[in-house]
This record gives structure tokens, C-alpha cells and sequence, in this order.
């Protein structure tokens, strides 16, 4: 099982370990484009604070966050699985998982990130700020620049099992899962099911769909599930006592789960 995991824009204030070391890094294939962007980030932080933070989608309160990237290179790192520090990482808990649900997290888990690509879990970097649907001159659109770097790397990694995309839109378009892989695909959407007048209603969750998804994924390390497809994975939510609805796709789409829930 390979799950697709967003970033947050929450993260470690600094790193205390040694600077970034790209060859550290996994999937080193996108080393290249990594870069790439590093280099044109670097570039963009380090000019005027004006227009960069335009691009970058800074308010002027956030503008320090400039300084942060202009030092990308010989700020401290720390693993991925520490760096972000938002709602579905504060409900996933990495840290206080046992050894084989920890093992089965760096097995398994893949973030996705605008500057990076995508790194594991155990992967050290130094805190940014780029999110997936920045502009970044000169290479364009994010989205675009890392579909055609992951769309030879990203299949070799998901193997012949299932993929767990729980991307939120702006990193689901750094990869887009296809053919065979998009068959094996199952996304994830949370409902929130409650009595209005009599009548049980169910609506999109928009916060807590993020830590409902932490919760999901922390309970799948916990079981030690292995589903190999979408129909087992909604099977083991079932077991995991989760209400799932899912409906099969056509042939080379991925599964689209509802994972129902009563209280957020």
C-alpha cells in the first residue's frame, strides 16, 4: 500500500540536524527537477519582497517567511514526518506510534510537496514555504512542472498495489495516477452524517476532513492492514468500524470512498 499524503502549511519552526543533502533524499530520479525549483525559489526569495510574495501567496505579515527560503540551502533539516505540523499530522501522531506501525509509515507514506516533489517520511528538510499551486518563474505552474518529472518515477513506486490518494487539490495535480495505477487508486471524501428535523443528512466536511484522514491512516498503520486494492481497503475501514460507501469506477479510474462519520 502506498499512501499520497498532502504537506501542510503548519510546520517545525527549525531544523536542529545538519542542512539539506539532496542525495539523501528518496526517489532521487526527481533530484534533477528538485533543483530546479530550489534554485528558482531561492532566487525569487532573495530579490524583491514585493513581488515575491505575490507569487508566493505571502500576506505582508508572513513576509519572513522569505528569509526562511533564501537560506533553504544551509538551514537545519529535520524528517518530513517532524517538519509538518498540520491538523491530519497533529491527528496521524507519527511519533507516537509503535515500531512496526512505524516501519509500515516509512514503508508506506509519500508527501507530496511543491518544492520537493515527494519525500518519505524519514527524508530530512529544512522548512519552506512554496505550495503546490504557486507560479514559480521561471518554470510555470508547479502542478505542471512535477507531472512530467513523477509521471516516469511515481508507477515503479505504487508497484502492483494499491494507492490510498488522500492529496488535497492543489498536490493531487503534482501526480496523476493512470492506466493500470488508476485502477488500483482509491481517494477518500468525508461525509458528516447528522439528524436535521427528523431527517439524516450527510455534508462535505472541510476542516476535520483533514483529521479524520490522519485518523484513517493512523489506524491502518496501528491494524497492520495491507489491502491490496480499493474494494480491501474499504473492507478494512469496515473492520476498522468506519461506514464506507464506495461505488466501483470505470476501467482505469480510481475509486472515490465516502468515509461517513457522526462526530467530528
Amino acid at each position: 500500500m502506498l499512501v499520497l499524503l498532502p504537506p501542510s502549511e503548519g510546520k517545525a519552526a527549525a531544523g536542529t540536524g545538519a542542512p539539506l543533502k539532496l542525495r539523501s533524499l528518496s526517489l532521487p530520479e526527481l533530484n534533477p527537477a528538485r533543483e530546479q525549483v530550489l534554485d528558482a525559489l531561492v532566487e525569487l526569495s532573495g530579490g524583491d519582497p514585493d513581488r515575491a510574495g505575490e507569487v508566493l501567496g505571502l500576506s505582508p505579515g508572513l513576509r519572513g517567511e522569505l528569509a526562511r527560503n533564501t537560506a533553504l540551502r544551509t538551514a537545519g533539516a529535520l524528517p518530513a514526518g517532524e517538519l509538518y505540523t498540520g491538523v491530519l499530522y497533529d491527528a496521524l501522531e507519527l511519533s507516537t506510534l509503535g515500531p512496526d506501525a512505524q516501519a509500515r509509515a516509512v514503508r508506506s507514506l509519500l508527501v507530496f510537496s511543491g518544492l520537493w516533489g515527494a519525500v518519505r517520511i524519514t527524508d530530512r528538510i529544512p522548512p519552506y514555504r512554496c505550495s503546490g499551486g504557486v507560479k514559480l518563474p521561471p518554470l510555470g505552474p508547479l502542478g505542471t512542472f512535477w507531472r512530467a518529472q513523477t509521471a516516469a518515477v511515481l508507477p515503479e513506486v505504487a508497484g502492483r498495489g494499491l494507492v490510498l490518494d488522500l492529496r488535497s487539490t492543489a498536490y493531487a495535480g503534482l501526480w496523476r495516477p493512470a492506466g493500470a495505477v488508476a485502477g488500483r487508486t482509491a481517494t477518500v471524501r468525508v461525509l458528516h452524517e447528522r439528524e436535521v428535523g427528523g431527517v439524516l443528512k450527510r455534508t462535505v466536511v472541510s476542516h476535520f476532513n483533514k483529521a479524520t484522514k490522519g485518523r484513517i491512516v493512523r489506524a491502518l498503520l496501528e491494524a497492520g492492514a495491507e489491502p491490496e486494492s480499493p474494494a480491501e481497503l474499504a473492507v478494512a475501514l469496515r473492520d476498522l468500524k468506519y461506514t464506507v460507501d464506495s461505488v466501483p469506477p470505470a476501467a482505469g479510474k480510481p475509486w472515490a470512498l465516502d468515509v461517513v462519520v457522526t462526530e467530528l
